[in-house]
């Protein structure tokens, strides 16, 4: 008996020391501080500042946030900011439907009375995102905005359609810009697929008035443009920082093509010469618009009116007429035709006899 004793003792002897090792020192407590954001970004429009970060959906000690505090929006006019101070703006707690979520956040600050003729002059923005309890794991990263002063939206700006494409046109009066600034003036296009585009700019000067032509639309379909200044930023050794002025009002075109292709040139005819089956060629200078369909041509005898005499478009600028008569002229015209059907006008006349 006290041999199987001895063995019962010896084999429970490891599994209570295994027992024992597994067992970890208690943890301390979670301090439940939501962990900073760590991408904050920033942007400028005119006298506004369009902050964006999401807010966390843990503690720094990983454990799933609920709710968060208040959060502080802090910004400070130096390039490093230790501590939020007194926040410039304030969002209120929130409760988190989904915490494994992450969660969109933003916030917009007015700049008015801080815009600045000094091209140096920035702002700096952090976020701070507390507990319940207002305690907070510090700031977020930081994100630095220039205070640079921006010119107002272009005036009078309208957008017309021509032949040529849809014409913008605007007016603004541009001040003398400061060292290492200058002015722009961006056309922006939205068309039926919603995508905004920038589709030009224009260098400010000391004009009123200015144009400018965006020949790259397709016609029969609608566009909406607006303009907006842009102050530039230059850099030595680094790219430059383009502020963006307020937007002009929205002017909705629909480019309808109602324009006709240029009118031909270099008309000559000429007769086949004796011997041959009479017939008159007929070459002018090739018309470029690039939506063009093709030729008519005209002809008349003396006092009688012209008629076409093409049954369909002639796709170069060359024409046979074989159906001419010994000891007749004829007086002959070209116009061009687009895509569309639109027809430029006839072209000068050129005549040419047939012998008898």
């Amino acid at each position: 008996m006290r041999s199987r004793a001895r063995t019962v003792l010896a084999l429970a002897a490891p599994l209570m020391l295994a027992a024992c090792a597994t067992m970890a020192p208690p943890q301390p407590p979670s301090l439940d501080l939501p962990k900073p954001p760590a991408d904050l970004r920033a942007s400028r429009k005119g006298d506004r500042v369009f902050l964006t970060w999401t807010n966390p959906t843990a503690t720094t000690d990983r454990q799933t946030i609920r709710t968060l505090g208040p959060t502080g929006i802090c910004r400070t006019l130096s390039r490093d900011m230790q501590e939020c101070g007194a926040p410039v703006g304030t969002l209120p707690a929130t409760t988190a439907n989904a915490p494994k979520q992450s969660a969109p956040a933003s916030f917009t600050d007015s700049i008015a009375d801080l815009e600045s003729s000094d091209s140096s002059a920035i702002a700096t923005y952090a976020v701070e995102v507390p507990n319940p309890e207002g305690r907070s794991a510090g700031l977020s990263n930081r994100v630095r905005v220039p205070l640079i002063h921006t010119l107002p939206p272009p005036q009078s700006f309208q957008t017309q359609v021509t032949k040529d494409g849809a014409v913008s046109s605007w007016t603004a009066e541009v001040p003398n810009a400061p060292p290492g600034v200058h002015y722009v003036f961006r056309i922006l296009r939205r068309g039926a697929d919603a995508q905004q585009s920038a589709v030009g700019e224009v260098a400010a000067s000391n004009t009123l008035s200015y144009t400018f032509t965006d020949s790259q639309i397709e016609w029969e379909k609608t566009y909406e443009y607006h303009a907006e200044a842009v102050t530039v930023i230059e850099q030595t050794g680094k790219p430059s920082i383009q502020v963006e002025g307020d937007d002009t009002p929205v002017v909705k075109v629909f480019a309808d093509d109602i324009f006709p292709p240029a009118m031909p040139t270099g008309l000559q005819a000429v007769f086949s010469g004796p011997g041959q089956q009479p017939f008159i060629d007929l070459v002018w200078a090739p018309v470029s618009d690039v939506d063009l369909a093709g030729y008519n041509i005209y002809r008349h005898t003396e006092g009688a009116a012209a008629a076409k005499i093409n049954s369909e478009l002639v796709k170069t600028p060359a024409y046979r007429d074989a159906n001419v008569q010994q000891g007749s002229r004829y007086y002959y015209s070209v116009s061009a035709v687009d895509l569309r059907g639109n027809e430029s006008r006839q072209s000068e006349e050129a005549s040419e006899s047939v012998p008898q």
